[in-house]
This record gives C-alpha cells, structure tokens and sequence, in this order.
C-alpha cells in the first residue's frame, strides 16, 4: 500500500517533531510543529500549547538524557500513530508508548496517548517493541 503525498507529508512532519521538539526537550521548537489551537486528550496533562512547552522545560530540567527512541510510526490520512520507548535516565526501563496525532493545515492539532512500564521478569518474554 502506497502513502499519498500527503500522508508522507504528515509522517515527515511527527517525525521531526520528534527529532527537534521531544528528544532535545525544546520547548522553543513547538510552534514550529504544533497549532496554536492544540488538543490535548491525555487526562493528566492540562491542555494547551503552553503546557506542552512548560512540560518539556521540566522535563529537560529534571531528567535531560531522557530519551524517546521511535521503533515505528504509520500513518493513516490525517492520523500518525508512533510506538516508542520512553527512558528518562540511560539505566531507565521506560515505558511503552503509543502516540496518535492528528495534523490538521501542516501542524498536530491533537494528541492522544497510552503508555505501559516496562518491566524485567514478567510472564510474557516478549517484548513490549
């Protein structure tokens, strides 16, 4: 199955987003990539543009080797889905996330999430990746 022009497009635009916004914690980058008019579905998150980047200043304070490593990304229309692992310290486990954004006039204008720790000796010896 081919991706049109646009879903490339809309694939390009997470991705780099991942690379300039989430992985260096830049908070100055967002708006580069986010609409100003952003949805924000995670629960525990307060919603908006602002958050997001006072979100992303903590986080590069707190813990600034912390990692998001993509092991995939889809993209369906106007919808990007990436599953990643999340270490916010090198000797970290993580977590397992999932992200879905929305793009919407060349920027996200939504994001839903899941997320899962990664664990050392459960039942299942597969990996969550």
């Amino acid at each position: 199955m081919s991706r049109t022009p646009q879903e490339e497009a809309n694939l390009k635009l997470v991705l780099d987003m991942f690379a300039q916004v989430l992985n260096p914690m830049d908070s100055g980058a967002v708006d580069r990539f986010i609409s100003p008019g952003y949805i924000q579905h995670n629960q525990s998150v307060e919603p908006g543009v602002a958050s997001l980047k006072a979100f992303l200043d903590m986080i590069r304070e707190q813990t600034p080797k912390a990692v998001h490593d993509v092991k995939r990304a889809f993209v369906d229309g106007d919808h990007v889905t990436v599953h990643y692992h999340v270490r916010r310290w090198p000797d970290d486990l993580g977590w397992a996330v999932i992200d879905i954004f929305r793009v919407e006039n060349g920027l996200i204008a939504e994001h839903w999430d899941v997320m899962q720790d990664v664990i050392e000796g459960g039942p299942n010896p597969n990996s969550p990746f």
